[in-house]
């Protein structure tokens, strides 16, 4: 089929790679805007962006597919439908059906479960053990349209949202490749959601990552893990020279009780408000992410220790 791709971060690039993989003539690949990254602030193309230059397809990057002209040029490109995945942007009306077979979605849950901008975070610090991908077909709601096609994940106790985010992104390319197929041969069922158990999965803020530690542990272990790797829940360790920000990374949930933010142990064992963490990966503020053993050889943090 001649599709265009809407599409902006990592997690997107599978589903472009896989619709190119089988043979789909992408006629235009829409991105977001170039933004400051990495340490000098240059402005640099999305992930998307990059892997569509790299392979030779027309992209485009307009800062609002509002924009008079860009739904001129959309529906100029005359398309049979257009694959949604992390794009970033809500599309009006003209622009999701200006396809011959409609606009697709590609998204990280089961719905309605955790629709909006950061599913996979949500579900993971909310301690679902059961997550998935699906494909629906795109409606003017936020995340409100008739599901096609569905891969359930189940979420480990060592899962974090990142491990969450490769395997889902591999199914969902998968998915999004099967479910064109069926739309392209008349025999895709769409199925509506359910009307009961709704939830919203507001994006991250910045406030949000700080840990508290008079928190359950359980909470504590699923907030660490849902925002791993980035932004990275954080704490503040006491340094030769005032307090030193670490992320977490990695933790495991053990059952047993202290006073909440001190180490009971000299392994990164953390006392919470019920029960405990214990720390399995961390990253010092300017340095690369350690497993708990190395990084305790270079900043040693002793049993009794009160971590802020």
């Amino acid at each position: 089929m001649r599709l265009a791709f809407l599409g902006t971060p990592d997690f997107a690039v599978a589903a472009l790679a896989k619709l190119v993989e089988a043979g789909h003539e992408i006629a235009c690949v829409y991105s977001q805007p170039p933004a400051p990254r990495g340490r000098g602030q240059a402005l640099r193309p999305s992930p998307v962006h990059a892997f569509a230059q790299d392979h030779g397809l027309m992209v485009r990057t307009p800062a609002s597919m509002r924009d008079p002209a860009e739904i001129a040029a959309f529906k100029a490109l005359d398309l049979d439908a257009a694959c949604v995945v992390a794009f970033g942007q809500i599309l009006p009306a003209e622009v999701l059906e200006a396809p011959r077979f409609g606009s697709f979605n590609l998204h990280g849950s089961l719905l309605p479960r955790w629709r909006g901008a950061a599913p996979i975070q949500r579900a993971v610090m909310a301690g679902d053990p059961v997550t998935g991908v699906q494909v629906m077909r795109m409606t003017e709601g936020l995340d409100e349209g008739p599901v096609l096609a569905t891969e359930t994940l189940r979420i480990g106790p060592l899962d974090t949202a990142g491990t969450v985010h490769d395997r889902m992104a591999a199914a969902g390319a998968d998915l999004l490749v099967r479910a064109l197929a069926a739309v392209e041969r008349g025999e895709a069922t769409e199925t509506p959601q359910a009307e009961e158990g709704t939830t919203y999965a507001k994006k991250i803020r910045p406030k949000e990552a700080r840990i508290d530690w008079t928190k359950p542990a359980a909470e504590v272990d699923r907030k660490i893990r849902g925002l791993s790797p980035f932004p990275g829940a954080w704490f503040e360790a006491p340094g030769e020279k005032g307090p030193v920000r670490v992320k977490a990374l990695l933790s495991r949930y053990e059952d047993v009780d202290g006073e909440p933010g001190v180490l009971l142990d000299d392994e990164l064992l953390v006392a919470c408000g019920e029960g405990a963490v214990r720390l399995l990966r961390v990253q010092r503020e300017g340095k690369g992410a350690q497993d708990a053993e190395v990084f305790l050889r270079g900043f040693p943090l002793a049993r009794g220790v009160r971590l802020g």
